[in-house]
């Protein structure tokens, strides 16, 4: 049975850090790097927007747009990389994939209809005697 590590790719003056990696929907990998075991999800995604490939036809707004996955886990952008009990991969030299799923959020604009285009979309009527 293979034995899980958690954390603990280095340290420096009693700091740990992770290499981690992202890798999106089109299988390139962005952000390579060692980041810092106290850091929060939501300022690694903050990294993955700025360094997000350009001339991809979708790319993220925000934030709120991402989901970073590890292990088939969603990660909550409150929790820091400590909290995610983050385990070592096969990976050479113990680098960490983690997926980037990417989905825009619907756009929340509400159209104004005028009283005549309600009248055209509801035809139908009914008339008493």
């Amino acid at each position: 049975m293979r034995e899980r590590r958690a954390i603990s790719c280095s340290m420096a003056e009693g700091e740990e850090f992770i290499e981690l990696r992202f890798r999106l929907y089109d299988g390139k990998d962005i952000a390579h790097g060692t980041y810092k075991s106290s850091m929060t999800v939501s300022t690694l995604k903050q990294k993955i927007v700025a360094e997000w490939p350009q001339g991809n036809t979708i790319t993220p707004k925000s934030i709120n747009d991402l989901k970073l996955i590890h292990a088939g886990k969603v990660l909550e952008n409150n929790q820091t990389l400590a909290d995610c009990t983050i385990t070592i991969g096969d990976l050479p030299d113990d680098v960490i994939t983690m997926h980037v799923l990417l989905q825009p959020s619907k756009s929340k604009r509400r159209t104004v209809k005028s009283k005549e285009d309600m009248q055209k979309l509801n035809r139908c009527g009914c008339i008493i005697l």
